[in-house]
């Protein structure tokens, strides 16, 4: 992907995730269990990602790309369950703009740890102040948002 279609794309993905946890909640409250709702989400998209590695097989790992992966890079998946878990059992609860909003927040402070430290083999991006004013802002527009 080119670097000039990296931002819009990234701002698409940002916006459907707001849809994501809304869709998700009505799957809840319409199968019930929220268990059997993340089955049906993440068995649809294992089933839709499976077609596209059907589709398209290449590049495939390599032994050493495999045995150099960190124990817990295959993780990841379940990390963003968490947040889908979130928005599914809580945005009809309080509202889609809390329930993202302080996913978002949480997620751009746990950033900017990783990017300051060179967590979990990431390059380092040291904090200054404007990324901690940044952060601040964020964290009190959420306030606004979900207090009022």
């Amino acid at each position: 992907m080119t670097p000039i279609l990296i931002t819009p794309f990234i701002i698409v993905a940002g916006a459907l995730q707001a849809f994501g946890a809304v869709m998700s909640a009505q799957l809840r409250i319409s199968l019930t269990n929220p268990w059997l709702a993340l089955a049906v989400l993440f068995g649809l998209n294992f089933f839709f990602f499976a077609a596209l590695f059907a589709v398209a097989p290449r590049p495939l790992p390599s032994i050493e790309g495999i045995s150099a992966m960190p124990w817990w890079a295959p993780l990841a998946g379940l990390t963003g369950a968490v947040a889908v878990f979130a928005g599914l059992s809580f945005v009809d609860k309080i509202g889609a703009g809390p329930v993202n909003g302080l996913i978002i927040t949480a997620n751009l402070l746990t950033s900017l740890a990783i990017d300051h430290f060179g967590l979990m083999n990431m390059p380092t991006h040291s904090l200054n102040v404007w990324r901690v004013v940044g952060a601040a802002f964020m964290a009190v527009g959420i306030a606004f948002i979900s207090l009022f």
